[in-house]
């Protein structure tokens, strides 16, 4: 199990309706800056990244009722959608999700930032929604 201990926060993911409205919070109010701003049409989302420190905030609107990020809003309202985590050999870590059982909700594929990424269920990580993504230092 190499590698687990390597693990990083990259961002938080947080579900908005507005992308605008959020912003006006966190820049006007709190005085961050949007950092990068990117639509992931294969996600239907838009989204605003704030540095703060290393990790950073990801603001999700959708681009689409029908997103994921669309019906999370629907479901459960604004809020905290996911914890991201930097990790020094993806497809290992996805290795060793799939032999223990673990919910993947994709394959590895290209996700805001063009990092690659995969998503693990809430129901394999006690409740929580995971981004892992490839860290570009552990890249060969």
């Amino acid at each position: 199990m190499s590698g687990w201990n390597e693990y990083r926060i990259d961002h938080l993911g947080i579900a908005v309706r507005s992308l605008e409205t959020a912003l006006r919070f966190y820049e006007d109010t709190l005085g961050m800056t949007a950092g990068h701003r990117e639509t992931v049409a294969t996600e239907k989302v838009n989204v605003a990244m704030l540095p703060c420190g290393g990790p950073r905030l990801e603001l999700l609107e959708p681009a689409s009722p029908e997103s994921p990020i669309g019906k999370f809003l629907e479901k459960r309202g604004e809020g905290l959608h996911h914890v991201a985590l930097l990790v020094p050999d993806l497809a290992g870590a996805v290795e060793r999700l799939k032999a223990a059982g673990a919910r993947l909700l994709n394959e590895p594929r290209q996700g805001a930032g063009g990092h690659t990424c995969v998503f693990i269920h809430p129901a394999s990580t006690g409740g929580v929604l995971l981004e892992l993504i490839q860290d570009q230092e552990h890249t060969a």
